[in-house]
């Protein structure tokens, strides 16, 4: 826990929040120091080390005042041990679908403004369908269950050239609009054990390869002595944000997007289990063929349930699945190649 000098450079963190009118939420984080802001996109090894190594090389500020101001609504709470705050309440005001803007601040000990950012919150369409994936090896090549590989990539690359699974932009991008309009896109939550430090990063790389904009939902903050562990714990909490999107909303049917490196078989079962309504179909991608038969067993009782499942290894034979049983349009998919 950093000790805060008055005239030491202070970094205040908004994630976008989501929600609806009578249930909002948003999350930030008050760090010392001044933002790690990445200058520029490079191949240089050494540059893009130096950078990783400063999104964890943090020092928290705890029981700091943190002031939220949304329309007519004020509230207000304190920084936690690791610097992390929430905000949840309800608007008075009805909202609109989309983008709804916000103002945080932090705030000294007499309520003196110390330092303000904007945020923004999305409040989802009603539309029929919902999207909730992982990242890790679902969306992004990162080599969860293979430790120096994924190390490798993890110091070595950045947000430009991080790769992402052949076809998954599109197929994604189909989704948005499936069974809606492009105005009208079905909302997505991107739901990972990724740590928060890497916020930025990956808001940077969902942006370059296109993906649909939606709701980054990260893990608990990590300090530079538990970098190598980055992504590999505390998969419990992945479990409980997906609830809570449940929970917000209880009307909407899901997809949920994973693959078998780590817990998502797992996860998802429990979810489709406590929430059968809210699941429409669950997909998994195979990239560890050692649990590839317990992906299997879980997915089949899962079936039984009228829940639509599959476990893949190419983006496409998804994207067919999906077809199939009517959650894409046939006629959006491209030719056999």
């Amino acid at each position: 826990m950093a000790k805060l000098l008055n005239s030491s450079p202070v970094n205040l963190k908004i994630y976008k929040g989501y929600g609806h009118t009578h249930h909002l939420v948003v999350y930030g984080h008050l760090l010392q120091g001044n933002p790690t802001i990445r200058e520029r996109f490079t191949q240089n090894i050494f540059y893009n080390i130096r950078h990783l190594i400063r999104l964890f090389a943090i020092h928290p500020i705890a029981d700091a005042r943190i002031q939220l101001q949304q329309q007519t609504t004020q509230l207000e709470t304190r920084t936690r041990e690791d610097g992390f705050f929430e905000f949840h309440w309800e608007s008075p005001q009805e909202l609109t679908a989309g983008f709804q803007s916000i103002t945080v601040s932090y705030l000294d000990k007499e309520g003196k403004v110390l330092q303000e950012v904007l945020g923004e919150l999305y409040i989802p369409h009603s539309v029929q369908l919902g999207v909730i994936s992982d990242i890790d090896d679902t969306i992004l090549i990162s080599y969860s269950s293979r430790l120096f590989k994924r190390l490798r990539v993890l110091f070595t690359r950045q947000p430009h050239s991080r790769k992402t699974f052949a076809d998954i932009v599109h197929y994604f991008t189909l989704l948005s609009v499936s069974h809606t309009t492009p105005d009208l896109p079905n909302p997505f939550f991107y739901v990972s054990s990724s740590e928060w430090n890497l916020y930025d990063d990956l808001t940077e790389f969902f942006s370059h390869n296109h993906l649909p904009e939606g709701v980054l939902l990260l893990n608990k903050i990590k300090r530079i002595q538990e970098l190598g562990a980055s992504g590999q714990t505390q998969h419990h909490n992945k479990q409980v944000r997906i609830e809570r999107i449940m929970r917000m909303f209880p009307k909407q049917r899901f997809v949920l997007y994973g693959d078998n490196s780590q817990h998502d078989p797992e996860i998802y079962a429990y979810i489709a289990n406590q929430f059968p309504q809210n699941v429409l179909a669950i997909y998994i991608r195979c990239v560890n063929l050692n649990k590839k038969a317990a992906a299997e067993k879980i997915l089949k009782e899962l079936n039984q349930n009228h829940i639509h499942t599959l476990l893949f290894e190419h983006t496409r034979e998804a994207m067919l699945h999906s077809a199939s049983v009517g959650l894409l349009v046939d006629d959006s998919l491209p030719p056999s190649k």
